[in-house]
């Protein structure tokens, strides 16, 4: 019969378990924390901004695709409007200062 263990090593070995002396998950595991938690407070802040403003398309936009943050951070920087009356000022006429009636 063959010897194969030169090739295949401890995975062999049924007590293998992968990543585990180098510290893997020790490093992974709280750098999937921390992205988790950016993504959530980006997403929950996006999706807050885009329902309070009515803005229907980036809402389902914002809620389907995840980025990782990068299209909350879109949104948020470039498309969010400026101040929370920005859409009521859009539909309200404005009056000339100097006009009499």
């Amino acid at each position: 019969m063959h010897d194969f263990s030169p090739y295949y090593g401890p995975m062999m070995n049924s007590s293998y378990v992968p990543f585990s002396s180098f510290g893997f998950m020790n490093i992974l595991f709280p750098f999937l924390v921390i992205v988790a938690l950016w993504t959530i407070v980006l997403k929950g802040f996006a999706l807050w901004h885009a329902a309070r403003h009515e803005q229907k398309w980036w809402f389902i936009a914002l809620l389907v695709v995840n980025t990782l943050g990068i299209l909350e951070i879109i949104y948020l920087v470039w498309f969010r409007p400026s101040s929370p009356h920005a859409r009521h000022r859009a539909h309200t006429p404005t009056h000339e200062s100097g006009a009499k009636a």
